[in-house]
């Protein structure tokens, strides 16, 4: 059977950039066919939609896990979306996740705007794997829903990292966010996931979810700029709104093909 598959570039409206995502619209929902398929893409994330009592329902998959929650992969959803299968007026896409209820993305012209659950961070003694990946020592760390979370002094430090990946598998989460203040945006970021076959995500929106309530706190501030400076690179515009974080950005169209299967 040919089922559609679509391949978007999110966070960017540049191709070769941002962060690749793999969207199927279809009522597949068997996770060792989904995981097969996701790891045949073998993109960061692959989102499964599928329609059941009228609601949608997503799934995402790395390479070689399923994932709880993915902004990108959702950005990249929302845009074929509204592009190939919305037949209403609303710039409102819905979809119900197994872990976090509901979420919604806002269309507005060009961008699309996550509404994700704020993570709540709790503040932790140093970890020596992750002060030995990444060859910084710190009094503190943050443990976040899914990730650690650390933060360095300037933006060249963070784009001058060379994490050891093989060290980083062994900590205790799905991976490390790595942040900073912008030279030109109010924070940047990096994020490392070698445990889901991701040993660097492009543009990791779910963790901005952990970034935007971490930078409010030490700020005051409540919207952001923000940068992620992997080698494919992508722009993200944040606002914390109460317990919830709006994580907005640009997308763009690779390819509409088919999978057989």
């Amino acid at each position: 059977m040919a089922t559609p598959i679509y391949y978007i570039d999110a966070f960017s409206d540049k191709l070769f950039s941002g962060n690749p995502a793999a969207v199927i619209f279809s009522q597949i929902n068997d996770s060792v066919l989904m995981q097969n398929i996701a790891s045949e893409n073998n993109l960061s994330e692959t989102a499964f939609i599928r329609k059941e009592n009228g609601k949608l329902h997503i799934r995402w998959f790395a390479p070689s896990c399923e994932i709880d929650l993915c902004g990108h992969a959702t950005l990249a959803t929302a845009f074929a979306y509204f592009k190939y299968h919305s037949d209403e007026s609303s710039n409102i896409f819905e979809v119900n996740s197994l872990k976090h209820g509901v979420l919604r993305v806002h269309k507005d012209n060009d961008y699309y705007f996550l509404d994700f659950p704020k993570d709540l961070l709790i503040r932790k003694k140093t970890s020596t794997i992750i002060e030995s990946a990444i060859g910084y020592k710190f009094d503190h760390i943050y443990r976040g829903r899914d990730d650690y979370l650390i933060k360095l002094d300037s933006e060249r430090q963070i784009l001058n990292l060379r994490p050891d990946f093989l060290k980083l598998k062994e900590i205790d989460a799905r991976g490390l966010i790595v942040t900073g203040p912008g030279d030109d945006c109010d924070f940047v970021s990096r994020c490392f996931y070698p445990s889901t076959g991701v040993d660097e995500d492009p543009v990791t929106g779910s963790a901005h979810t952990s970034l935007v309530p971490f930078w409010a706190e030490l700020t005051g501030k409540k919207k952001f700029k923000a940068k992620q400076l992997s080698s494919r690179g992508g722009k993200l515009f944040c606002e914390l709104e109460g317990s919830r974080v709006l994580i907005g950005g640009k997308a763009i169209e690779y390819m509409k093909g088919s999978i057989n299967i």
